[in-house]
């Protein structure tokens, strides 16, 4: 629109162009920068309404042109400015706002714009008006004079900048007047920004989930694969349901449980239960404890199906937003179905049913109301209240799952305490799971697993274990042991056999058996039974002595002894004289090996063994020489072959390196040797050793091709024979015995017998080599410090009989006599002779 003697547009646009620089101004910011609300001291003070209206007038007035008025002479430049297109003669205001401050800016400016706009126009309408009935109709712009023209646009000039000037207070005004404006602005601001990008966050997470519909087919991605050196597979297990249920197979009490615990108002909720989520806050803060969780039965089964344990918003959103979706596709009953089957309860057991055969060998309708509240209890953290892992910890929950099915009205106060009454009693079974390669060494790698892996690692699943068994070995280890427990264990009276062998270079567990057949007991006899070593246990202590600088050749007298009232006693309580230590060792004298130890100390000598790979508790007594203290096969092979490496210790291990599902490396084993024990201390004790296999006990364990170094051990009444022995480069443990630790009728050399059989076919083709030599004697000085023992009393030449008194020691006894005793006499029963009708003869005539 354009007026005579009025550029409207023009006006306007200089308003907008004014007023941005002048809030611009008033806030200290730059033209590039979005406007700040005005402080009130930088401001005029506000006019009167008459004063504004005055000012309206008087500057409205100068757009008024007398007709009267002379021409005015036209500048020179003028000419060219008539000559520019029309667009020229307005200012073009322009905004180069950058970012979203500057939008956000200009944005709140355009309504005052707008406003002051209209209000302009409202007031200049009088004045335009009057002004139209003073001018004269124009038909043609040449027909006033060039003056006037000139003057016209110079006053149009002049009133356009005092308007803009006014339109400047006019803004000063409003933005001092209305602070709060401001406020509001940025705060409605605000906050329709965060609601429009929360609406957006949840439309795309929306937008991303996944179909829920064929939830009966779901399996978990991850799986457990055990590979072997060669890279063979030996087990290959997957987080998945062994046995599905269908709802009316799960007992109704074993449901109601497991409802009352993790999702009392399931059948009221859709999803995500609000109220529920603010009484278990409310619980927990109570109890100091986490007893109820917020989560609901649907939101565990979105979590268990399509997402992971990371903790954050985005992942709890997900999971609210996919519970949702669940309950609008699928029943209450067809979500309780999948979530029973399918929830991890610890041990390997995926589903009620798989946990009910793990934790109690039964099925989920044998299951006593005690054992359905223990499962019920697992969900939160099936690890910290497994009844295998840490009874009393289950024993608690179970009871509060108890209490919580009782508070619902599932079951009675007396139902509740007799549950609660009920001993926490297990019998583990293992999963069912297809038939497994080396399952023995599979169950070891699987238990040592988490020491190496997370536990978040291991519940993503998807893991792939390279081992260090070698097949071969293992196959002959197997065999060995089998033909161990079939022929000899019938004729020495014991069940149960174990074998470990490993590389003493590496640490490298290369075979290990664990009993006799697996599919019977899972027990792992190698790494799980602590039985007492015996003889083989002195193997340490002359280890001990060396190191403390002991010479093999010191003799110490084999005599009857008491110490402290513990009496050693050889084989057949027979007692030989002076010995060395060396004869000693090979003849395996009792008396001599605990002479030793008191000479060593106590302290020296459990610390080597702990140092040498000794892990169970060492109790420090004089039976301790003789091997009283339990420790396993595993631990004990491993601290011989600290001798055959030459003192040298390296953990025994059975894995090489683990691979996640997306081929990262998280695990790679990189032991280190560490030096334990001297050289020359590693020597002597072997070439003792040596001896034992040459001309001792261990002899049925010699080598055709190669020499061998080892030591046998049998316990108290023959309840355990062992034989561990070694050449340079591979260390091999045996053992035998019962499991309800039954006395047997064998002998070592028995177990030397079957560590020669694994090992002749195990080193067949490997090269040979020789131990170290015997080092020179003289002079040698000890890498540790002996802390011999004092005892309080010490009797020599006396033993304890069998009724306990202390008597001389007669090395010929006489042969008791028992003098023949008359037998007793008895009086014979008196038996009434049998009545017999004589047989009826006819008469003869």
């Amino acid at each position: 629109m354009r007026f005579e003697g009025l550029n409207v547009a023009e006006f306007f646009s200089n308003i907008k162009d004014k007023l941005s620089k002048v809030t611009n101004a008033i806030s200290g910011n730059s033209d590039g920068e979005p406007p700040k609300a005005a402080k009130g001291n930088k401001l005029k003070s506000p006019e009167s309404e008459a004063e504004f209206y005055t000012g309206i007038r008087e500057e409205r007035s100068e757009y008024v042109v007398s007709e009267d008025a002379a021409p005015v002479e036209e500048p020179e430049y003028l000419e060219s400015e008539y000559l520019e297109p029309e667009y020229a003669r307005y200012p073009i205001v322009k905004r180069d706002w950058e970012g979203l401050k500057r939008l956000i800016a200009w944005l709140e400016i355009e309504p005052q714009v707008t406003s002051l706009q209209t209000k302009g126009k409202e007031l200049l309408r009088p004045g335009l008006s009057l002004l139209a009935t003073k001018l004269p109709q124009k038909s043609d712009s040449s027909e006033l004079p060039e003056n006037s023209a000139a003057q016209n646009t110079e006053l149009q000039r002049n009133t356009a900048l005092q308007e803009n000037s006014a339109a400047q207070e006019n803004t000063k005004k409003r933005i001092s007047r209305s602070p709060r404006f401001w406020i509001s602005l940025g705060v409605a601001s605000i906050g329709g920004g965060a609601l429009i990008y929360c609406l957006w966050i949840l439309y795309t997470l929306d937008k991303g989930l996944p179909d829920v519909n064929d939830l009966s087919a779901f399996n978990r991605d991850g799986t457990l694969t055990i590979k072997a050196a060669d890279n063979t597979i030996l087990l290959q297990s997957g987080p998945a349901t062994r046995d599905k249920l269908k709802l009316q197979e799960i007992p109704e009490l074993l449901v109601k449980a497991f409802i009352s615990i993790e999702d009392r108002r399931f059948y009221k909720h859709r999803g995500v239960d609000y109220q529920g989520i603010v009484r278990s806050m409310v619980s927990n803060l109570i109890a100091r404890d986490l007893v109820q969780g917020g989560s609901t039965i649907t939101q565990q089964l979105a979590r268990v199906v399509f997402l992971n344990q990371e903790r954050s918003i985005r992942r709890k959103l997900r999971e609210a937003l996919l519970a949702q979706k669940i309950e609008r596709e699928l029943s209450k009953d067809q979500v309780l179905e999948r979530y029973l089957n399918l929830v991890y309860l610890g041990s390997d057991a995926y589903g009620v049913a798989d946990a009910a055969l793990v934790f109690f060998s039964k099925t989920v309708d044998q299951l006593t109301l005690a054992e359905m509240a223990t499962l019920a209890g697992l969900p939160p953290a099936p690890s910290e209240y497994s009844p295998l892992v840490n009874p009393d910890m289950a024993k608690q929950r179970r009871n509060l799952v108890l209490q919580q099915m009782q508070e619902a009205k599932v079951i009675t106060e007396a139902q509740a305490k007799e549950a609660m009454a009920e001993p926490m009693a297990v019998k583990p079974s293992p999963p069912k799971r297809f038939q497994v390669a080396a399952p023995y060494f599979a169950s070891y790698i699987r238990k040592e697993l988490p020491r190496y892996v997370s536990q978040d690692a291991l519940e993503a699943g998807g893991l792939t274990v390279e081992t260090t068994v070698d097949l071969k070995w293992q196959k002959i280890a197997e065999e060995v042991i089998k033909n161990a427990i079939e022929v000899d264990g019938r004729r020495q009276g014991f069940e149960q056999a174990a074998l470990v062998s490993m590389d003493t270079q590496t640490g490298e567990v290369k075979a290990l058996v664990g009993g006799g057949n697996f599919k019977e007991s899972q027990f792992n006899r190698a790494t799980q039974a602590l039985r007492q070593p015996g003889s083989t246990f002195k193997g340490l202590v002359y280890a001990a002595a060396m190191a403390a600088g002991f010479s093999p050749y010191d003799s110490y007298e084999d005599e009857p002894i008491i110490i402290d009232g513990y009496q050693p006693n050889n084989y057949g309580k027979k007692f030989s004289g002076w010995r060395s230590m060396s004869d000693a060792l090979t003849r395996s004298v009792n008396v001599v090996a605990v002479k030793v130890l008191m000479d060593v100390g106590f302290e020296p000598t459990i610390k080597l063994a702990h140092d040498m790979g000794i892990k169970s508790k060492l109790s420090p007594i004089y039976s301790l020489a003789l091997g009283s203290s339990e420790v396993n096969l595993l631990e004990l092979t491993n601290a011989y072959g600290t001798l055959a490496s030459q003192g040298n210790f390296i953990e025994a291990h059975g894995i090489t390196r683990v691979i996640n599902q997306r081929g990262d490396v998280i695990y790679q084993a990189n032991f280190k040797p560490k030096r334990v024990l001297d050289k020359d201390s590693a020597a002597i004790t072997t070439w003792m050793l040596e001896g034992v296999v040459q001309d001792g006990t261990g002899g049925p364990a010699a080598l055709s091709d190669r020499p061998v170094a080892g030591k046998t051990g049998t316990s108290e009444n023959v309840r355990d024979l062992w034989f561990i022995g070694y050449i340079p480069q591979v260390v091999t443990g045996v053992w035998l015995g019962n499991d309800d630790n039954y006395p047997t009728w064998g002998t070592s050399g028995t177990a030397a017998y079957n560590w020669r059989d694994f090992m002749s076919q195990a080193v067949k083709g490997m090269p040979v080599e020789k131990f170290p030599k015997l080092p020179q004697l003289e002079g040698r000085k000890g890498s540790i410090k002996a802390k011999p023992v004092q005892p309080n009393r010490i009797i020599r030449g006396m033993i304890v009989n069998d009724d306990g008194a202390i008597v001389p020691y007669n090395p010929n006894p006489e042969p008791k006599y028992y003098p023949p005793q008359e037998p007793a006499y008895q009086e014979p029963a008196y038996q009434e002779p049998a009545y017999q009708e004589p047989a009826y003869q006819e008469p003869q005539y």
